[in-house]
Order: structure tokens, then C-alpha cells, then sequence
């Protein structure tokens, strides 16, 4: 298909409250959303940097300017037939996983509407219902916490992640566990410590988490192997991942157990497909992980959360949870308990609402061939 058009638009949309981790807290997420035109047909992405570069060494307005001055030039005019080819096209640029995942991402969707078919089964995905899990940030107390999480035990949610941080580590954890003696529990340190913090990773092994998610630097590979060689609950990489090459390294090196999938993270669908299908041949299950997107980026979750070697229940959420309104529409809702349905629409099945689009717009570029 030939790329004639693509419009950016820089958002920023208001939490109901703020979502704390190890890196800070975002009262408002910062996100770039793509429109991709091919004659008469469009299609939608999104990639969520977040508005500083604390996640990543990428950010929401770095993005919103690689895109329109670099990226989306390589592509208007061109005639572009695969997720290959685009990501090809896009290689002279060094980086810039997130602005390359939000082109990637409206390219898939462009693609899959244009071929009449839902994005999650042009990727083959095993069915349209996927199962997801309950997040929950440093909140301001531990019995704060706990009534939360009991909510979502009440709700049907099957397991549970909890943000973990300096001074909202071990204490939190051993409070949890003994509340909930058999829930399925993991930690995201979000690259909030060392390898010398060994000793408390070792204790963490006493409280039989799922995983730790990400516990050492954003683009650690060899720590976490020493790591995970020396503590028994297994180790997920997250920031570490942001290509198939580093996915491979991750493998080699016996650096984790698990891999989490964030689409726009690591570039888009093509290149969260690769890194999926790596997973798969080595044995090392995967779950997709999420920005705080609103429904547009949740749809892509979604369809991702349908692939074979995901094996852990994803980071997708309700509107409801995190957004009094959603930009996107349809918003996200429970199909089930602990369950998202994909929609059964050629495409992701959702698109922004043109007024509230709009409205949270900072900033909008058109770039054309």
C-alpha cells in the first residue's frame, strides 16, 4: 500500500489519580497517536513514552518531533507491504523504539482493515478472549493497598502486580502475602535497584512470587543473568527488551525466565512478533505489558494477548480504572471476570473520539508525500 499521509498527534490525558512507580508518578499520560493514510483508507496507533524520560531514554514531545521530522518522512510516498519493509525503511535512525512502534502500529492496523480482518487473528492469535490481571502503584498506605487488592480478589481478577520500590518493598510484600496466602502475585521494580541489593532478592524468594519484574537497570542484560542464577523466583525483563536482538541476547545469556511485550516499547506488532516467536522456540513464556494507553494502544495489547506463548495474564485494563473517559472508542471493559474480549472488527476496532482528540491535543503535524 502506498503511504500518502500521516498525521501525530502529541495528548495528554488525566488520570483519575496518580499512577506511582519506582521512576515517579504521572498524574496525566502523555501519549503520540498516528493516523496512517493510504487513498482512501486510514489506520490508528499509539505509543506511550510517558512525558519525561524516566521509563526510557524517550519521551512524549522527543517522540512527537522524531516522528514528524525524521520517521514519517522515510515513509509518505512510499509503498509499503509489510511490517518488514516499514521497519527496514525506518533502520538508518538510530533507536527510537517508541516513535518507530507508533508507525509500526497504524501501518498493522491500516493493513488489517484494508485486508478485512481483525488484527489479532491476521496474527493468528488462538481466539478473541485473552485473561488479564490487577496492577496497583505505591499507594499511601499499606491498608490502602490491601483494600484494593481485596477488591480485585472480589472482582475475579486472577493475579495481582504490585509496584515496588524503595521503601515500598518488603514490607508491602510480607503484608500482601499474608493477607492472601494463595494469590498469584508479582513485583515490577521498574529498574529501581543494583545487583548488591542481592540479599533482599534472595528473601524476596521466601514469598513464592510469579515473578520479579524487571528489578535491575533499564538496559541490564548481564546483572540480571548473575541475578537470576542466584534466587529461585524467576526473573522478567521488561525495559531491558526494546528489539528481537536484545531479546536473543536476554535468551543466550539466561538473563530471565519470562519476557514481557510492550508493542510500542519494542518498536510495534512486526517487531513484538518477533521477539514473541524468539520466546516461543527458546521456551520462555511471554505477556504483554501496557503504557496506560487509552483504548486505541489497548486494542493492540489485546490482539497481542491472543498469541500462543502468552502465558501469563496481561497488563490491559478497564477505561474505568485509571480514566474518567477513555480518548478512544470503544472503551475498554471486562468481558468477564479477569477477562478483555478483542474486537471482532477488521482493524483494532477502535479509533479516537473526534472531539475529545481534539480536545487533549498539545500538538498536531501532517506530513505528506
Amino acid at each position: 500500500m502506498r503511504i500518502d499521509t500521516i498525521e501525530i498527534y502529541h495528548v495528554a490525558m488525566p488520570l483519575i489519580y496518580p499512577f506511582r512507580t519506582a521512576y515517579g508518578s504521572d498524574d496525566c499520560i502523555e501519549s503520540i497517536l498516528v493516523r496512517m493514510v493510504s487513498g482512501q483508507h486510514y489506520g490508528w496507533g499509539e505509543t506511550s513514552p510517558l512525558r519525561s524520560p524516566t521509563y526510557s531514554g524517550e519521551w512524549a514531545q522527543g517522540v512527537f518531533l522524531a516522528t514528524r521530522d525524521w520517521l514519517a518522512p522515510l515513509l509518505v510516498g512510499q509503498d509499503v507491504t509489510s511490517g518488514e519493509q516499514l521497519q527496514k525503511a525506518l533502520s538508518s535512525i538510530k533507536g527510537n523504539h517508541f516513535a518507530k512502534g507508533g508507525l509500526d502500529l497504524a501501518w498493522w492496523d491500516l493493513h488489517a482493515r484494508l485486508q478485512g480482518q481483525p488484527l489479532w487473528k491476521l496474527i493468528e492469535g488462538r481466539g478473541a478472549d485473552v485473561e488479564v490481571g490487577a496492577d496497583f502503584g505505591v499507594m499511601e498506605s499499606l491498608d490502602a493497598l490491601l483494600a484494593e487488592i481485596a477488591k480485585a480478589q472480589e472482582a475475579g481478577f486472577k493475579r495481582t502486580k504490585l509496584k515496588f520500590r524503595p521503601g515500598w518493598d518488603l514490607n508491602m510484600v510480607a503484608a500482601v502475602r499474608e493477607r492472601f496466602p494463595d494469590m498469584t502475585i508479582h513485583v515490577d521494580c521498574n529498574s529501581a535497584y543494583r545487583l548488591s541489593d542481592l540479599p533482599m532478592f534472595q528473601e524476596l524468594d521466601r514469598y513464592h512470587l510469579a515473578m520479579i519484574e524487571q528489578p535491575l537497570a533499564h538496559d541490564d542484560l548481564l546483572d540480571h543473568a548473575k541475578l537470576q542464577a542466584s534466587i529461585r523466583t524467576p526473573i522478567c525483563l521488561d525495559e531491558s527488551i526494546v528489539s528481537p536482538e536484545k531479546a536473543q541476547k536476554a535468551i543466550e545469556l539466561k538473563s530471565c525466565r519470562w519476557i514481557n511485550i510492550k508493542p510500542a516499547r519494542v518498536g510495534g506488532v512486526t517487531q513484538a512478533l518477533a521477539i514473541h516467536d524468539l520466546c516461543q522456540k527458546a521456551g520462555i513464556p511471554c505477556w504483554i505489558g501496557g503504557m496506560l494507553e487509552s483504548a486505541v494502544g489497548q486494542a493492540f495489547n489485546t490482539a497481542l494477548a491472543t498469541l500462543p506463548n502468552v502465558r501469563y495474564p496481561s497488563d490491559i485494563f478497564p477505561t474505568s480504572r485509571f480514566y474518567r473517559e477513555d480518548l478512544g472508542e470503544p472503551a475498554v471493559t471486562l468481558s468477564g471476570p479477569s477477562k478483555v474480549t478483542a474486537s471482532r472488527k477488521p482493524g483494532i476496532g477502535c479509533e479516537p473520539h473526534p472531539e475529545r482528540l481534539k480536545r487533549l491535543a498539545v500538538e498536531r503535524a501532517v506530513v505528506k508525500a
